[in-house]
C-alpha cells in the first residue's frame, strides 16, 4: 500500500516536472531550446515543439492510471530518442536555460537520463504484471 502511494506521488512529480518542461523550455524558451537539436535533424524548431506537446501529453499520461504503464514506457523511449540533443549540448557546452554549465554538470545531465528512465518505469509499474482483465 505504502509503495504505491510512493509510486503515485513520483508519477505527480514526474508529471509536474514535464509538465514545465513542456510548457516552459518547448513553447516558451523554443529558439533557445532549439540550439541543442543535433544539426543533422531538420526543422529544429518544430521539433522542439513537437516534443513540447509530447511532454504534456507524457505528464498526463503518467497520472492516469489507466494509461500510466504505457506511458511509462513510451516516455522512457521518448528520453532515449531525445539523448542525442543532450548529448550534442554537452559536447558543445551549450548553456542550459541561459546559464552557463560546466562540462562536469552537462555529462552529468546526460548520465541522469538513465536513473530518470528506471525510475518512471518503476513508478509508471513497469516491472510489476499487467492487471488480468479477464476472468480465471
Amino acid at each position: 500500500m505504502l509503495k504505491s502511494k510512493i509510486k503515485m506521488v513520483i508519477c505527480w512529480v514526474l508529471a509536474l516536472f514535464f509538465l514545465a518542461a513542456g510548457v516552459l523550455l518547448h513553447f516558451m524558451a523554443a529558439s533557445e531550446v532549439a540550439n541543442i537539436v543535433p544539426p543533422f535533424l531538420p526543422f529544429p524548431k518544430l521539433i522542439v515543439i513537437v516534443t513540447g506537446v509530447m511532454e504534456i501529453f507524457f505528464a498526463i499520461g503518467l497520472v492516469w492510471p489507466k494509461w500510466s504503464r504505457f506511458t511509462g514506457i513510451a516516455l522512457s523511449v521518448y528520453l532515449l530518442a531525445v539523448l542525442p540533443a543532450n548529448i550534442h549540448m554537452a559536447l558543445e557546452g551549450m548553456p542550459l536555460g541561459g546559464r552557463d554549465l560546466t562540462a562536469f554538470q552537462l555529462w552529468f545531465r546526460v548520465a541522469l537520463q538513465f536513473p530518470l528512465i528506471a525510475l518512471i518505469l518503476w513508478a509508471s509499474g513497469y516491472w510489476e504484471k499487467p492487471k488480468n482483465s479477464g476472468g480465471a
